[in-house]
């Protein structure tokens, strides 16, 4: 079982504003409940027990509600002086991890689970001898909020992912949540950096694996999107 995570929330949240504008992405609320604990309430479920969260923007603020949760234990990875990026802000909290797989969400990633759970199935297909990552991919025919029409991904029927050409169509799209092994994180370019720049590498060895989102990815990327996602959720009485 995997034991640990990293939730992504260090972020500026421009895309959200005026809603950031008194309290980091992370807080917004979406269905009764603030995004980062969408995100905390799934790795609970899933049975994980530590999670690093980065911080950066309002990050008193958001220190301070996570302080309160006691059903899973919590650090921090701050990122005072300069945001890191996504590959970056994972590097500096490497040691949390202990050289054990662990996952990382986007700290805005909701979903509808399907007939089966998304991180029970991700640690499921887990095979560390195959794999530096293992990406959740969603489907975009039924992705509320996602303004993409080429995809992020191509999902061969061997589980391998690959870059979506030009010209060529993917049908799925990243909802920020994936299963890895620190290795994928091995020799970074910079201090600050895409976590692209390593899955690029992982593709590269074969080494890039996806597997489907049983359920609906809810894209919460705007404030339009957000009140998207809260209808949404209400129709299905989760509001």
């Amino acid at each position: 079982m995997i034991r640990r995570a990293m939730i992504m929330a260090a972020g500026l949240g421009t895309r959200m504003r005026p809603l950031t504008d008194d309290r980091p992405k992370p807080l917004i609320t979406v269905g009764g409940k603030p995004l980062i604990d969408h995100a905390l309430d799934r790795l609970v479920s899933a049975g994980v027990e530590l999670a690093v969260v980065n911080l950066h923007y309002k990050a008193g603020m958001l220190r301070a509600h996570l302080d309160k949760r006691r059903d899973i234990e919590i650090r921090y990875s701050a990122e005072d002086d300069a945001l890191l990026d996504t590959g970056g802000g994972v590097v500096k909290a490497l040691p949390h991890f202990q050289n054990e797989p662990f996952f990382i969400l986007n700290s805005d990633s909701i979903w509808v689970e399907g007939y089966s759970s998304a991180l029970p199935t991700l640690a499921r297909l887990w095979d560390e001898s195959r794999m530096d990552a293992l990406l959740l991919l969603a489907a975009m025919v039924s992705a509320l909020g996602y303004e993409g029409w080429r995809g992020d991904f191509r999902l061969s029927s061997t589980g391998h992912v690959s870059r979506v050409s030009d010209r060529v169509v993917s049908p799925f799209a990243f909802p920020g949540v994936q299963l890895v092994h620190p290795r994928l994180f091995a020799d970074p370019p910079a201090p600050a950096f895409s976590t692209n720049v390593m899955w690029n590498r992982a593709i590269a060895k074969e080494r890039l694996f996806g597997a489907r989102l049983d359920g609906v990815w809810l894209h919460v990327g705007s404030p339009e999107a957000r009140d998207d996602a809260e209808a949404f959720l209400a129709r299905l009485g989760r509001a």
